[in-house]
């Protein structure tokens, strides 16, 4: 019997068990076994000024929250967006996505490795691949509702140089930068060959500076910035013998100076992260934040037992946290720009009746008349930055008998910039005006605040390249995606459900 008949129409069996499977179809694609979301390809998101080898790819999670997050993904030397893709999907961060409703910009570059060593790359607004990386988040707030307060970068190999680059050059974009085996921030630029592609010395592990030296590199990739830097993760394996475990201390050494952070850590513990045991140290901020987040896997090779895990990074991130703002930057700790500036003087006694005002700093080692504080924040030259030099403090009025002024004002921290010698100079904080002191009953002038001093810089010294050919990446960075169940796709599972019962009916009727 045929579930056609001769006028080539459906039989009524056929037609009821067809209207079954397309309820079937329906109920499965309401539940969400198919999903529509993908790594899909962005065309229209160019400026004019991008490199002719950038490229740009999404993933928008089926429950994208409205002005979702957004998650820069970075991937390796000699990848594709698609590598790395697999790489996030395999670690959990593709998942974290679906279920915290954040978008993935994964940007792509034919080349070799991400521009993370010519001036113009490593330099606010200056162009190249950063540049342009800045460009897609532009466009991914413009065009997904993208939310431009809580951006963030990961990447891989060198997709984390990267991350470390970007966060360094573009400190009011990112949030928060979380990188597997990079190098820190302007290693990259010594003796980098043609194109940006590959720098031997770095690489090698022979690029090494002073804290203070690596937290001017930064510091000068965007002069004047004064607002809250990135907190950081680093990961990397001390056997690594494609990018030298050096340049993880290297990198520890940076981001310490550049968040103001001491040489002990808040809390070190053992993690284990897909039965590999990982070595951490902690770095918090007065809030409870952790800033900088070390994890060291001991024998571990370039390609981590972590690589592109979401295990610890989403939390680090805060992309499990719902909201419009970044926790860490709605803090009082993240309202605090830059590193820590001159302490305000407390004014004393104004002259004539005039109230002494608290914590109003003037510039550093300036005379304070009549109770106005001198507080610092002014470095001599090549004085410790980030940290402001330590202002002197407002002379006491004589005579007066008003009384004290509102308190110390708490300072607002100044940033360094590197001079063509390298030699830092630090701009002095800003402390909060506290609550006004009372009436002077004299007119006695105040005395003489001392002057803020700091030490001099020292000049930043380049390692000799070495010449050579970029190796391969070794243990995995050429990627091979790993064959991935998926479910089957509703329409298909009904076409094959009408086909198994035709042919039990074919054979039971005949």
């Amino acid at each position: 019997m045929s579930l056609v008949n001769k006028n080539g129409l459906l039989s009524a069996a056929a037609a009821r068990f067809a209207g079954s499977a397309a309820i079937l179809s329906a109920f499965l694609l309401g539940t969400g076994t198919a999903s529509a979301a993908s790594l899909k390809s962005v065309t229209g998101w160019q400026q004019g000024t991008e490199p002719s080898n950038m490229s740009m790819y999404i993933y928008v999670p089926d429950n994208v929250k409205p002005n979702a997050p957004i998650l820069v993904a970075l991937h390796y030397c000699g990848g594709n967006a698609s590598n790395v893709f697999s790489l996030a999907s395999n670690g959990g961060v593709v998942s974290a996505a679906d279920q915290n409703g954040f978008i993935i910009l994964v940007p792509q570059t034919s080349r070799n490795c991400w521009d993370v060593g010519t001036t113009p790359s490593l330099t606010h607004d200056g162009g190249s691949d950063t540049k342009s990386i800045i460009h897609q988040v532009e466009y991914t707030v413009s065009q997904y509702n993208g939310n431009a307060d809580r951006v963030y970068v990961m990447g891989t190999s060198g997709g984390a140089m990267g991350a470390e680059g970007l966060a360094a050059v573009y400190p009011e974009v990112f949030k928060g930068a979380v990188e597997f085996s990079g190098v820190p921030a302007g290693c990259w630029a010594v003796g980098n060959m043609t194109d940006g592609q590959w720098s031997s010395a770095c690489a090698n592990g022979e690029v090494t500076h002073t804290e203070q030296e690596w937290g001017d590199m930064v510091r000068a990739m965007y002069p004047g910035y004064n607002g809250l830097r990135p907190r950081i993760q680093l990961w990397h394996g001390d056997a690594d013998s494609t990018i030298n475990f050096k340049n993880h201390t290297e990198a520890i050494k940076q981001w310490r100076n550049v968040l103001g952070l001491p040489a002990t850590p808040t809390a070190t513990s053992s993690v284990m992260v897909n039965g590999k045991t990982f070595n951490r140290q902690e770095w918090k901020d007065d809030c409870g934040t952790t800033v900088l987040d070390v994890m060291t896997e001991p024998g571990g090779p370039h390609n981590t037992s972590a690589n592109m895990t979401g295990q610890y990074s989403i939390s680090f991130l805060k992309l499990d946290v719902a909201g419009d703002t970044d926790p860490e930057a709605a803090s009082t700790c993240g309202m605090a720009s830059g590193g820590m500036g001159g302490m305000g003087g407390s004014g004393m006694g104004g002259a004539s009746g005039m109230p002494a005002s608290g914590g109003s700093p003037a510039t550093g080692g300036m005379t304070a008349a009549g109770g106005m504080t001198a507080a610092g924040g002014m470095t001599a030259a090549g004085g410790m930055a980030p940290s402001g030099g330590m202002g002197g403090t407002g002379g006491q009025g004589t005579g007066g008998t008003a009384n004290p002024g509102g308190g110390t004002g708490v300072p607002m921290g100044g940033s360094a910039t590197m001079t063509s010698g390298g030699a830092p100079t630090g701009a002095g904080g800003t402390g909060t005006l506290p609550a006004t002191g009372g009436t002077g009953m004299s007119t006695a002038t105040g005395g003489t605040g001392t002057a803020g001093t700091g030490s001099p810089g020292t000049a930043g010294k380049n390692t000799t390249p070495t010449a050579g050919e970029p190796p391969a990446e070794a243990g995995g960075c050429a990627f091979n995606e790993a064959n991935t169940p998926r479910p089957m796709n509703a329409l298909a599972f009904a076409g094959l459900f009408v086909a198994m019962f035709a042919r039990r009916r074919s054979r039971r009727v005949s």
